[in-house]
């Protein structure tokens, strides 16, 4: 089985994504196969887990971080957001999750928003994906951005430059919001100082001295949690529509290195101390993905990431 059947073989989120991205299927076959991503495999599996209030918990507190990471989870799956699982979904996450943090939002609502942009970016993602009105949450990440066009949670305690971590949060939070909204001059803008910052460091490199960030920005996980890796930025600018640029080509042959004999991505470092991850998995919900093995999802990404920058 090629690289391709096997994704065409897989779970339903995978499925309509290979098929919408991947073959020259037809949007309504597309469409129909994305429906079965509420009622089936993984998707299904993670909305059972629901409470009655609709939050995911596993008896501590924290019942929000659960929920945001289980909706992210869902919107990387590609739960339609019009249907009425969808509507259900957001509206109980809505009403029910608030925050437990220490400092003046909690007891908050969670899509209010609290103080680190890394997280806000995430609420937004997930917040105007699911048709929800962010625009207060994204006028605050537009007054965050630094000088050099990113994001740093640390900015608040004196920081002057991006995170690549923190930046990549936020670029996906304002992407859903423009998709979502129709866009804005102001967010435009900041995307495009955003994906400055990745190009201008090669996806992976220090302005200043052209050293490796970080060695774990070669390795590609799922899911990324907060984290930042090359793989996760290249499906970023992906998504965005974003030209290809030869500032992405070293990125781009690190993804291509990857590859093993039979056309599949590893799972790679897996995010095991990201507490978002870690309770996912005390929910009792995984989809057969282990460190060192294929996995289906870094294989669909890095497949579509090479499509879009070998055309």
């Amino acid at each position: 089985m090629n690289a391709l059947d096997w994704l065409l073989d897989a779970d339903p989120a995978i499925r309509w994504q290979a098929m919408r991205d991947l073959t020259a299927a037809p949007p309504d076959q597309v469409s129909a196969e994305r429906a079965r991503v509420a009622t089936e495999g993984w998707g299904a599996r993670l909305l059972a887990l629901r409470r009655d209030d609709g939050l995911w918990d596993v008896g501590t507190p924290g019942t929000e971080w659960i929920s945001l990471c289980a909706l992210l989870m869902l919107r990387d799956m590609g739960l339609d957001p019009s249907s009425e699982v969808a509507r259900n979904a957001i509206g109980l996450v809505r009403d029910n999750a608030i925050w437990h943090s220490r400092g003046p939002w909690h007891g908050t609502p969670v899509f209010a928003g609290e103080v680190e942009p890394c997280i806000n970016g995430r609420v937004v993602a997930v917040g105007a994906y699911f048709g929800l009105d962010m625009t207060g949450l994204v006028q605050r990440l537009l007054g965050e951005q630094m000088a050099d066009g990113g994001w740093n949670c640390e900015q608040e305690n004196g920081s002057t430059r991006g995170s690549f971590h923190t930046t990549i949060d936020v670029l996906d939070g304002l992407l859903e919001h423009a998709r979502a909204s129709g866009g804005s001059a102001d967010v435009t803008a900041a995307l495009t100082r955003g994906h400055e910052y990745l190009l201008e460091r090669r996806m992976l490199r220090r302005l200043s001295t052209g050293e490796l960030i970080d060695p774990a920005f070669t390795l590609f996980s799922f899911p990324t949690g907060w984290h930042y890796d090359a793989l996760r930025g290249l499906e970023h600018l992906r998504d965005a529509g974003v030209t290809p640029d030869v500032r992405a080509a070293e990125a781009i042959d690190l993804v291509r290195s990857k590859r093993d004999a039979d056309g599949r991505w590893p799972l790679e470092n897996p995010h095991d101390s990201e507490m978002v991850d870690a309770r996912l998995r005390d929910l009792d919900f995984g989809m057969d993905e282990r460190e060192g093995r294929p996995s289906q999802w870094n294989t669909l990404r890095a497949m579509r990431v090479l499509r879009w920058y070998e055309r």
